[in-house]
């Protein structure tokens, strides 16, 4: 039996997706699609969400669940124009779930607290490796196995986003830093040429990458706002010549420029 299942939310999904699942996991006899639809904060992205539900519910042949996190009431209004099961997440839980699955749930104490699967926790470990052997342009040779490649100046955020894509959702991201020297030259490092369907890019607003790198070396020339401001400047026409998508890390979390970057690439998360 298969069911759909979307998680939408105005935010990152994040809470949406792991109190949804924490629900689901209690059915364990059903399998379900799952779609999650992270920064649905306007009415005109709702109603594409609700061409989404329309179509898996024609598909399935049965009504697919909604789990939302969105605090605007148009936005919710539209949604419930789907037909679906919406389900308050922050209101009655079980209840109406076990109504429309027709099935009564294992109430497994502490199961959203546990590994979903064996292969679930490989991956992530598998995952988590893969960034640490992987950091800094280390083993360029392993580019094959990658699932994305992030590249960006020094201190743009590239480390802890792979980290994150590694623990949180079992996808290999490697980082490769773009250094004066190809900056000069303004065009991709040849090891990358191979490889440019997998690459982003992260980009950072001078003035935040002067603090941060001044908590690591102050006062020196990696550090100055004239430097910061000339990286940015010619990594961000590099990845406009080469066509490159990138994201400003400045004002998001961890959290959010890693939704962001799936979001934008399309990038299957490996663990649901």
């Amino acid at each position: 039996m298969k069911r759909t299942a979307f998680f939408i939310s105005d935010g990152t999904g994040i809470t949406a997706e792991a109190l949804g699942n924490s629900l689901l996991m209690q059915f364990e006899k059903i399998d379900f699609h799952k779609v999650i639809l992270p920064y649905t904060d306007t009415v005109e992205k709702a109603r594409e969400a609700v061409k989404r539900i329309r179509r898996a519910a024609e598909d399935d042949g049965v009504r697919p669940l909604i789990f939302d996190t969105i605090v605007d009431e148009k936005i919710r209004a539209e949604l419930r124009s789907a037909e679906g099961c919406m389900v308050d997440i922050f209101g009655t839980f079980l209840e109406p779930l076990e109504q429309e699955l027709g099935a009564k749930s294992t109430y497994t104490v502490g199961s959203s607290h546990s590994i979903a699967s064996k292969v679930g926790y490989d991956r992530r470990i598998d995952a988590m490796n893969f960034a640490l052997d992987n950091d800094d342009g280390a083993r360029i040779r392993q580019y094959d196995e990658a699932d994305l490649i992030l590249v960006g100046v020094s201190r743009s955020g590239k480390t802890p986003t792979c980290i994150y894509l590694a623990l949180q959702y079992g996808i290999k991201a490697a980082n490769f830093p773009i250094t004066e020297d190809e900056i000069l030259d303004q065009k991709l490092p040849k090891a990358l040429k191979i490889h440019r369907h997998k690459i982003f890019g992260l980009t950072i607003d001078p003035e935040r990458l002067a603090l941060i790198r001044h908590e690591r070396k102050p006062n020196s020339r990696y550090s100055s706002i004239k430097q910061c401001n000339y990286e940015v400047e010619e990594v961000e026409m590099m990845y406009r010549r080469e066509r490159i998508p990138f994201l400003n890390s400045t004002d998001y979390s961890v959290e959010e420029i890693s939704t962001r970057i799936l979001l934008m690439t399309g990038i299957e998360r490996r663990i649901r």
